[in-house]
């Protein structure tokens, strides 16, 4: 019986996608580089490959016998002196050569809503350029797009916790996050899609000034929003290019470029960012 491949699967989305593949008894080999990060898992469903993915070499015979490779795999905060070129894109190429190898028939790949528009920044150069090889691969494929995890919402949350949440302009463009465990479900579905893309956010459409108003509720805390001019956000994206390494500016520049325009796809799921603020806050 043939299995999916999933590769990140202890990251924050990859645990999503497991989980939901065990609920749906689906049989899954999922790559690790450090299987004990790898919890509650039902060993008759799941096969534990140990492989580092930055390294084509251990990642031989990973697709033996799979029909889908799913990938997750990206960094949002650069380590181990690994750049997005290093893991976003040429972990997700290993990957890709050994699927293509094995006979793999379709590959799902995780990247960023308007990733397109957005390739003058580090990260999305990286994922948008191993789109691209995806596309050419003679592999049928399906690209998921989100346009930001309730996980990165934990700033405005941590924000609201010290007392004052900072947004850049009006605080009123738009975006609908979407929870790891609604996005999993979409990402297992696209196993038997047609469709070679999709564009896939939460069920709330929230202004900046909403989310963080969400987040001082669940704090039970008194609302104290400051709003910067937009110039300041652009300066410091400016700033951080010219003055730092891309190791270092890479996460705020993607972090403070989406924060300039409106994130808008498609409603889904059914998880709320009042109960996930509320789960933290729960947590802490």
């Amino acid at each position: 019986m043939k299995r999916i491949l999933l590769a990140g699967a202890t990251g924050y989305l990859g645990k999503y996608i497991l989980n939901e593949l065990q609920k749906r008894n689906v049989g899954v080999r999922a790559i690790v580089r450090n299987p004990t990060k790898l919890k509650n898992i039902n060993l008759d469903i799941v096969d534990v490959f140990e492989a580092e993915i930055t390294q084509a070499h251990t990642l031989e015979n990973c697709c033996d016998n799979i029909e889908t490779v799913i990938s997750t795999v990206g960094i949002t905060r650069q380590k181990d002196g690994l750049t997005y070129m290093d893991v976003d894109y040429q972990a997700n190429m290993n990957l890709l050569r050994e699927a293509q190898k094995r006979g793999v028939r379709k590959f799902v790949y995780v990247s960023v809503l308007n990733g397109g528009e957005l390739k003058n920044l580090k990260i999305c150069e990286a994922k948008e350029r191993f789109v691209e090889e995806l596309k050419t691969s003679g592999l049928d494929y399906c690209i998921i797009r989100p346009n930001g995890f309730f996980s990165d919402m934990t700033d405005f949350y941590k924000m609201a916790k010290k007392g004052s949440v900072y947004l850049f302009g009006t605080g009123n463009l738009k975006m609908n996050p979407i929870h790891g465990e609604d996005l999993a479900k979409v990402c297992t579905d696209a196993i038997g899609s047609v469709e070679s893309e999709i564009n896939i956010g939460g069920p709330e459409l929230l202004s900046h000034n909403k989310i963080a108003s969400i987040a001082f509720s669940a704090l039970n805390k008194k609302e104290k929003i400051s709003h910067f001019p937009d110039w300041t956000r652009k300066f410091t994206i400016w700033f951080m290019r010219v003055f730092t390494s891309p190791k270092t500016y890479g996460p705020i520049e993607f972090f403070l470029s989406v924060m300039g325009t409106d994130m808008i796809a498609p409603k889904y799921g059914s998880k709320s960012l009042s109960n996930y603020f509320q789960n933290i806050n729960k947590q802490m």
